[in-house]
């Protein structure tokens, strides 16, 4: 009970640490005949408390987190019976989760064995001691800290540069897990998907034209070998994403100039935030509207004019794909055409030329590129896609450029091959890694071309 209040303490002992350092540089100040003669302001004394104490604890209550459960389960498997520890790995292991579930309360003491109910009952108070020592021991770092530091602080003392270092440190950690976080997924990505290229050759995935990975069991079973030409895949990929970009683009650049160019403060502050409410739409809406609503039109006006439609389409998904996208490019565009200096438009108006000339001959070409790095980050985001094509474009891995027939793509493809129960010993479940990586590898450059087009031409226009 005494652990479930710890956190509250770690924050009203910094609190008061806080308090208390911030009250000495006070002292100190009116000591020596005021605040001007102190190294820093009496608040960088009191957050240097502050985080003198709070340190050593957060540390401490971190670190038991992490190696609470497996120091209480090394002194647990000492007390069992010499018959559960001769128990397989598989066995003991569900023994100890018997006994952590009795500890939480997920399994009825009574209908279990004595032996484990007994181990429960000393993991638990275990538990319970352990959790008592580390508060206390967490409560004497945390007043030795605050002392040590209340003693500390004096007129040379340099608490700003202290704090500033602290500050430089945690935010240096939180930059380097963001980039480790990015590492570790590239790294589990490409070793699971050079599993998969030592069972299947990189040739035959990248060029491939027949995509079949389901394998058997047995080596007697059909479909034993599977086939991985993932050129289905990728061609189903660029075909909704273009179908969606052709949507997209025109309607969101239209959409941006309107707003920028033509429309009123009053009509801006209304449609502007209409329209991105679309960015807001889960994705899973825009699949079920584009299933029961755009597919079966779609369907229905290829009879009319007899052309054989099918009821899960590349052109149905691209479409409301499209639609999904046009904030993205609207709101990116907006931002870059509001951004253009109003002198250049000026200017043109004073040669003479008329609006529509301004924005096309001006306007448009110093705010290119950003509208084309905005452009680039749809169409990743297209590429990304996933909930939409499932339920509107169906999972056959077609080889075709008809926008009216089923095709499937490679986000889809990873959501299928890793569904239910699998093994990551066959080249069906690592197949998905390969996709991810070769996704991974185009959405990156799409955004490095971004990046860079943004950054070589913006200077022009400052």
């Amino acid at each position: 009970m005494i652990y479930t209040y710890t956190l509250p303490i770690i924050l009203l002992l910094t609190v008061g640490a806080f308090i208390l350092g911030k009250s000495k540089a006070f002292a100190i100040a009116g000591q020596v005949g005021g605040v001007s003669k102190l190294h820093s302001l009496p608040t960088h004394y009191g957050v240097l408390s502050a985080m003198a104490c709070a340190i050593p604890a957060i540390l401490i209550y971190a670190i038991w987190q992490f190696a609470e459960t497996t120091i209480i389960t090394q002194m647990i498997v000492k007390t069992l019976p010499a018959e559960v520890q001769k128990l397989s790995a598989n066995e003991f292991t569900l023994v100890l989760n018997d006994i952590r579930n009795i500890v939480t309360g997920n399994i009825v003491s009574d209908h279990t064995n004595p032996a484990i109910v007994s181990a429960a009952a000393t993991y638990q108070q275990l538990q319970t001691s352990a959790r008592n020592s580390v508060f206390m021991v967490i409560t004497a770092a945390m007043l030795f800290a605050t002392g040590a530091i209340y003693f500390w602080i004096k007129t040379e003392l340099r608490a700003r540069n202290l704090v500033e270092g602290v500050t430089m440190v945690f935010l240096f950690g939180c930059s380097a897990v963001a980039i480790l976080t990015t590492v570790g997924i590239v790294l589990s990505v490409l070793f699971e998907a050079l599993r998969f290229f030592q069972a299947v050759p990189v040739t035959d995935f990248l060029f491939g034209l027949d995509w079949s990975p389901q394998t058997a069991m047995r080596s007697d079973q059909a479909g034993s070998s599977g086939a991985f030409g993932a050129v289905p895949i990728f061609a189903g990929t660029i075909l909704i994403a273009s179908i969606a970009m052709t949507v997209a683009i025109p309607i969101g650049l239209m959409a941006a100039i309107y707003l920028s160019e033509y429309a009123n403060s009053t009509v801006r502050t209304i449609v502007k935030p209409l329209l991105e409410i679309l960015a807001g739409i889960p994705t899973v809406v825009y699949g079920f509207f584009a299933a029961l609503t755009v597919a079966p039109l779609i369907r229905d006006s290829g009879a009319i004019f007899g052309l054989p439609v099918s009821s899960e389409s590349a052109l149905a998904a691209g479409l409301v794909m499209g639609i999904m996208i046009i904030p993205f490019i609207s709101s990116l565009s907006d931002d870059v055409i509001h951004a253009v200096p109003q002198t250049l438009r000026d200017g043109s108006y004073a040669l003479g030329a008329t609006k529509f000339e301004t924005i096309t001959n001006v306007v448009i070409p110093a705010a290119l590129p950003g509208i084309v790095g905005g452009v680039l980050l749809a169409v990743s985001r297209a590429i990304g896609e996933t909930m939409i094509v499932v339920m509107a474009a169906g999972l056959s891995a077609n080889l075709t450029a008809n926008p009216f027939q089923a095709v499937t793509t490679v986000t889809v493809q990873i959501v299928t091959l890793l569904v239910g129960d699998q093994e990551f010993d066959s080249p069906k479940t690592l197949a998905a890694f390969a996709l991810g990586l070769f996704l991974f590898i185009f959405t990156l450059i799409l955004n490095f071309i971004a990046l860079r087009v943004v950054r070589k031409y913006r200077e022009q226009y400052d």
